[in-house]
């Protein structure tokens, strides 16, 4: 007989079938001391989740009332756990997706609501969306660094970040005496360290069985105790032979208190802090990492999808906190097996891998070295001078040397691999006048034309509302140019990598699948997913065109240089107007610069973005009222025209859909319908002067594939009755009377609801005269 949903639910109930898993659940709460409620899934590792979330499903199928309950397509429910069970081994693994089941089973939910829920996730067609593999996209466009008003949900950043990274390079023999090899007395020191670990009755290091105390099962929190309590050892037996200017560190171990400093919360498993005084309550701040540490107790999570993702993670976030530091070395520690990593502005590069207790020495080592690196050694530039409370840097211009006082970061880009653009606010010494200039560092590709040589062109032929020159350099450290390959990695070999495969193996771009429907996308990365440390190895690591990148000898020898631009026009954003017409009048005066660049210099900026719109409201600040700053992505356009290239640039929310597309060449059309996205985007995101409401359904911009956010944009702007209906919306209060001109600018941007097919000259003067005339409307309702 064949009993109803209501009757199965009553004659076969789960009772306390789910009772083990509630005590492990609780017992994992109890251990990391943490409550216990549904919420603490955020706060536990990904490894206890995904146990977890195994044993719950494989708890339900051993439920009678499994075998009987059918879905709606008519089979049992236990047929589709054995399907969930895959998904959640997986490493494509998101809790988001199980978490209305954990609700319910947590919350003691009825039979009823519980086998519901385990429906819902098990009949789901496809996965919640997730942005498409790095492998199916343009890996040179999406950038950590390009979010715009995002709340950095980690299952975005993680999957653009393994595109921004792009290769991973393991297993590169040379790396521990190409970062550590400078360090004076550590080979020695560590011997001898190592040698008293081995001595005596009860000898903390024994050849045959390693570390006296290691975690049997290498669980987590206790490695993170043994690795600190012999850490501490090392230190006190390496006291007579450490260097005379002793670094003040120590280990952190905090894996579940999260670190302040960041967009989103993250955590740090172990790490080496610049507080000597620190303790497991301190509360401490990315600013002060100095080496970030990845524990996994397994050690095949020794790979691209676990624990080099998580150390690339936090290696962005010290990046981001630490405005002078050039790049991160870090390690993972899986069960016993220990890599040595360093990110950079070219992605990620490791060491050959050892067992801690099979190669005592070597950890030795490798954690006096991590203790004992000076600042240069740990990647902080050294043109950059602390005296006392203050900063500088020193350049040489017109023959002389000028002292450049640091007064405050103005920007520091989020990211690991890229340009990485910092810039800081700062005052030449001796001026009394304190004329603000602007320093501006960032990483370029040798073969691009310097940015500072197009602002010295633009400032000498006479350019308004741009940037103006100043002085331009290549960054010198240790007596050369800084790049990565040669300067920052000392020349180490990635082809000589373990993982490294001839990139005319790899697939080419012309691969990345932009037209892949949702479906067959999720059939194949789910069912056949590549490793971040070998997908699209050939491709650059930028958002610049792909005339303006290294693409001739890929990956391997691409290359960055540090460059360093400073100008003496400074401001702010224009989202930070003081009032909706100083915004329009800003706007305005960007698009008169852009405008002027165009024709007097010949230079397509190709980034509008509102980070790059700038705006002087200070009467004494004799910098432009209104300007563009930012020529990392600027072409010249007779270059463009007779190159015939195709390539894509700017920030993602605000880039044209003709470039989104890729079926364009580059046009000053696309920048002036950037200036209208930024002018929409402020409106939803800002409600007053610079008061930002937070994520938006906007954000989804940020991640979304080229051909998605076209149709998404075309979609917004294509019909003239659902874009007021849009605009109504989603405008912020503050913004709402911009609705009448932002639809204007919409009819001659975007002429007859479509994109536009001959380049229209005039646009130029018709954009500024919509914006005049909406600054007079606002006089009454401003005044």
């Amino acid at each position: 007989m064949i009993l109803s949903r209501s009757e199965t639910l009553r004659s076969k109930p789960i009772g306390d079938g789910l009772n083990s898993v509630c005590d492990s659940f609780n017992s994992i709460c109890e251990d990391l001391g943490i409550p216990t409620s549904p919420q603490a899934l955020d706060q536990m590792g990904n490894e206890d989740t995904q146990n977890l979330s195994l044993a719950l499903v494989s708890a339900l199928q051993i439920l009678p009332a499994a075998r009987l309950l059918r879905s709606k397509t008519g089979n049992s429910l236990f047929s589709h756990l054995s399907k969930l069970n895959s998904a959640i081994s997986s490493d494509d693994f998101d809790i988001e997706r199980i978490r209305p089941l954990w609700n319910a089973v947590l919350n003691k939910e009825s039979d009823d609501v519980i086998w519901n829920k385990a429906e819902a996730v098990i009949t789901e067609s496809t996965p919640p969306p997730r942005p498409p593999s790095s492998f199916q996209q343009t890996p040179w466009l999406r950038s950590t660094s390009s979010f715009a008003n995002s709340t950095e949900h980690r299952k975005y950043v993680d999957d653009v970040l393994k595109e921004e990274l792009g290769p991973t390079y393991v297993g590169i023999p040379g790396f521990f005496e190409a970062f550590f090899g400078e360090i004076a007395g550590l080979k020695l020191a560590a011997q001898a360290v190592f040698e008293r670990c081995k001595a005596g009755d009860n000898p903390l290091y024994r050849e045959e069985s390693g570390w006296q105390g290691w975690p049997e099962g290498a669980r987590e929190r206790d490695v993170l105790r043994w690795f600190a309590e012999v850490t501490g050892q090392f230190v006190d037996l390496a006291e007579e032979h450490q260097p005379a200017s002793r670094a003040h560190r120590r280990p952190l171990a905090q894996p579940h208190q999260p670190l302040q400093g960041s967009t989103a919360d993250r955590k740090l498993d172990v790490g080496f802090v610049d507080d000597p005084s620190a303790g497991l309550h301190s509360k401490c701040h990315w600013k002060q990492i100095l080496v970030p540490g990845e524990l996994k107790s397994n050690p095949s999570a020794d790979k691209a999808s676990k624990a080099w993702l998580d150390l690339g993670r936090y290696a962005r976030e010290v990046l981001a906190a630490q405005d002078s530091r050039r790049f991160v070395l870090g390690f993972t520690l899986c069960g016993s097996l220990m890599r040595l990593w360093e990110f950079d502005r070219l992605g990620g590069i490791a060491s050959e891998q050892f067992d801690i207790n099979g190669d005592g020495l070597q950890f030795v080592s490798v954690v006096l070295g991590f203790l004992w690196l000076n600042e240069k050694q740990l990647g902080f530039d050294p043109s950059f001078i602390t005296a006392g409370d203050g900063r500088y840097i020193e350049i040489e211009r017109n023959n002389r040397k000028e002292r450049l006082i640091i007064d405050e970061v103005m920007k520091r880009a989020p990211c690991v691999a890229g340009r990485a653009t910092t810039c800081w606010k700062a005052h030449r010494e001796g001026d009394d006048s304190r004329i603000p200039l602007v320093i501006k560092d960032s990483w370029q590709f040798p073969e691009r034309e310097e940015e500072g040589e197009l602002l010295r062109e633009a400032t000498d032929n006479g350019v308004v509302n741009v940037a103006r020159y100043y002085h331009h350099e290549t960054v010198c450290v240790g007596g050369q140019d800084d790049d990565v390959r040669g300067n920052v990695r000392r020349g180490l070999d990635i082809t000589k990598a373990t993982n490294y495969r001839p990139e005319s193996s790899m697939p080419p771009p012309s691969t990345a699948g932009r037209r892949v429907s949702r479906i067959s996308r999720s059939s194949s990365v789910v069912g056949r997913k590549r490793s971040s440390s070998c997908t699209g190895a050939p491709l650059p690591p930028t958002k610049r065109t792909c005339s303006s990148s290294p693409t001739k000898g890929g990956r391997v020898t691409a290359n960055r240089l540090h460059r360093r631009v400073i100008v003496r026009d400074y401001g702010k954003a224009i989202y930070k107007a003081s009032s909706r017409s100083s915004l329009l009048a800003a706007l305005e005066g960007c698009i008169e610069g852009y405008e002027s660049l165009h024709t007097r210099a010949g230079v397509l900026q190709c980034d509008i973005s509102p980070n790059n719109l700038m705006m002087n409201e200070e009467d004494d600040n004799q910098s432009w009222r209104s300007f563009l700053i930012d020529l990392d992505l600027a072409i010249k356009e007779q270059r463009e025209k007779s190159s015939g290239a195709r390539g894509k640039t700017g920030t993602r929310a605000f880039m044209a859909i003709g470039v989104l597309l890729d079926d364009e060449l580059h046009s000053f059309m696309h920048d002036l319908e950037s200036f209208f996205w930024v002018l929409f985007w402020t409106c939803i995101h800002y409600d007053g002067p610079g008061r930002d409401v937070g994520a938006t359904e906007f954000e989804c911009w940020n991640y979304e594939s080229d051909r998605k956010l076209a149709k998404l944009k075309f979609g917004t702007i294509g019909d003239e009755r659902d874009f007021l209906r849009t605009a109504e919306e989603n405008f912020t209060p503050y913004y709402q009377s911009l609705i009448p001109c932002v639809n204007r600018l919409r009819r001659k941007v975007f002429p007859n609801g479509g994109r536009w097919r001959d380049p229209n000259p005039k646009l130029y003067i018709e954009m500024k005269e919509i914006l005049q005339a909406a600054r007079d409307d606002l006089k009454e309702l401003e005044q």
